[in-house]
């Protein structure tokens, strides 16, 4: 700015004013061009978007409703197949018969079935009393061998005690000799032992009076006198022993060393005073060092000071009258102005085209089809809702009507899956702590989606005369295995009958011998009850052999097949007949 005159300055306005700004102007108005052709090619986009963008949100909002009905169309199909399949099975049935012959035949079919089951509680009840009978007998049997076993162990004890008694009778003797040596040995001990026992009496007699000043005094005088008599002990040992030249050597030697060390602590002192002079020198010398240096320093300030003012002066001789402040602020306030009108300019331009945008915008909205066949598609869409009610009247009596059939099916399978576990129970438990358990569901009813699900909490109670228990943290672990094990039976027996095949692994885990002989008469009578069955296979996987030679006692058992190691430590596998492992057990 200082190298400018009125005239360049001049120039230069006059050169923007012809040249330049009508070109910027020009690449203005072709900027503006381009700026609202995009912006035409941006609303037609944006315009396609938003058709997409509703379809999309059309098709969102029906995707629900399609998964519905795909669902509602699947469970009605499986409907119908039922109903199909239960028509093909009222086939051939009397249709003629009105409920009433209906209630009667099952009502004299429930009759008929209760006195069976009540000839089956009865031959149930016989049975159990036998199984007591045996158990009873079994309990003496074990009880008389149990008698046998202490008998003889009492003898192998009578023998080793008498081999004890002649040992610790030689013992004996020879401790008689060993005292009768050592009272020989505590014969010359006990006269000094009187002597001191006098001297100890005499002690007490002589101390009687300062005993009521306190135990504290009394036991700080005891531990002084064994202090004062082990320094006596010490100083006639050294006197003894002749160390008193050596003392008076060592003590002159010692005088010797306190006087060189007298010297030595002198010597130290006017060196340490030497050292604190030097210091104090040091830091003399430090501090007009410091004092130099920044005179040197303040110098060196005040001759740069000097040559700025001689070029300040240089400069004001060379600008002269030329005002440059004053032309200076001029341009400022002009170039604020050329702003100002910019800015209003650009905000102008730029309301107008959103007015123009937002015309052009509306038009175009009038013009799609959302509006144009807004009554076509909102009678359309009233036709699909009212459809789509009709449909979901439809499911939900659908709906209804096969929850109810769910949960009669459930209701009943559920009754006999607790009476199998019962009559199981019974005779299988052989404690008198539960009469029976059996399994509760509780209904949970929530609403998720829309849709009422209903959930089941199952959980297994033992019954003693009109209570019940949850089993879970009230059982032992045997009751818990054979809880389980009976469950798993129930459930094969009611839901298993088109596939026999019934596993069981370590079934006899944690369970008493009464419990495990119980269960394989229990198996035993599974056994029975399902040999007319053709598929019936039972497998039973167990270390027990005792267990397995309980089911061998049936009939229908008359192979197992045993799995051990042989030389190469490989596993065998090799068939063995029942009548092997009862000669095995005997």
């Amino acid at each position: 700015d200082l190298g400018f005159t009125p005239s360049s300055t001049k120039s230069s306005v006059i050169d923007l004013q012809e040249k330049e700004l009508p070109e910027l102007r020009n690449k203005l108005q072709s900027v503006n061009r381009d700026i609202e052709r995009l912006k035409g090619e941006i609303e037609e986009q944006e315009t396609l978007l938003s058709m997409l963008m509703s379809e999309e949100d059309t098709a969102k909002a029906c995707q629900q409703d399609i998964a519905l009905m795909d669902r509602y169309q699947l469970d009605l199909q499986d409907i119908e197949r039922k109903i199909a399949q239960q028509a093909s099975k009222l086939h051939g049935v009397d249709h003629n018969r009105t409920m009433q012959q209906i209630s009667q035949e099952k009502q004299e079919t429930q009759h008929r079935l209760d006195t069976t089951s009540s000839k089956m509680e009865l031959k149930r009840k016989l049975i159990q009393d036998q199984q007591e009978q045996i158990q009873t007998l079994k309990s003496g049997v074990n009880e008389i061998r149990a008698e046998k076993l202490e008998i003889s162990s009492n003898m192998q004890r009578r023998q080793q005690l008498e081999e004890q008694c002649v040992e610790i009778s030689s013992e004996i003797q020879v401790l008689h000799r060993e005292i009768q040596e050592a009272k020989e040995q505590v014969s010359p001990l006990a006269a000094a032992l009187e002597r001191q026992q006098q001297e100890k009496l005499e002690l007490i007699s002589r101390h009687s009076q300062k005993h009521n000043e306190g135990q504290e005094k009394i036991n700080a005088i005891k531990d002084r006198l064994k202090n004062i008599t082990s320094f006596e002990r010490e100083i006639q040992k050294y006197t003894e022993e002749g160390k008193e030249e050596y003392k008076e050597q060592k003590e002159a030697e010692l005088k010797d060393t306190e006087s060189r060390l007298y010297e030595a602590e002198k010597h130290r002192e006017k060196i340490n005073k030497d050292m604190g002079n030097i210091r104090q020198d040091i830091d003399t010398q430090k501090v007009q060092e410091r004092w130099l240096q920044d005179n040197l320093t303040l110098r060196k300030r005040v001759e740069e000071l000097k040559e700025v003012a001689k070029k300040r002066d240089v400069l004001l001789k060379e600008m002269g009258n030329m005002q440059v402040m004053q032309l200076r602020n001029e341009r400022r306030s002009l170039e604020n102005n050329l702003e100002d009108l910019k800015r209003n300019r650009s905000v102008a331009l730029g309301r107008q085209k959103g007015f123009e945008e937002e015309i052009i915008r509306c038009q175009k909205e009038l013009r799609e089809d959302q509006y144009c066949k807004a009554e076509e598609r909102f009678r359309d869409k009233m036709i699909v809702m009212r459809t789509t009610e009709l449909a979901n009247k439809d499911l939900d009596i659908y709906y209804k009507a096969l929850d109810q059939t769910i949960m009669r099916f459930h209701s009943l399978k559920m009754e006999e899956i607790n009476k199998i576990i019962r009559d199981l129970w019974r005779s299988t438990y052989r404690g008198q702590d539960i009469e029976y358990v059996e399994i509760r569901s509780d209904v949970d009813e929530n609403a998720s989606a829309g849709v009422k699900r209903r959930t089941y909490n199952y959980r297994v109670v033992m019954v003693k005369g009109d209570t019940a228990l949850d089993m879970r943290g009230r059982c032992s672990a045997g009751q818990k295995v054979l809880a389980s094990l009976i469950i798993r039976l129930a459930l094969a027996e009611t839901f298993c009958l088109n596939c026999g095949i019934l596993a069981l692994d370590e079934p006899t885990t944690n369970l008493d011998r009464e419990n495990i002989e119980s269960l394989a008469h229990a198996l035993v009578e599974i056994i029975k009850s399902r040999s007319r069955q053709r598929n019936f296979q039972l497998l039973i996987i167990t270390h027990d052999e005792d267990f397995v030679e309980l089911l061998g006692r049936s009939n229908y058992v008359e192979h197992f097949y045993r799995i051990k190691k042989n030389i190469d430590q490989c596993s065998e596998i090799t068939r063995c007949s029942i009548s092997s492992l009862n000669t095995y057990l005997h």
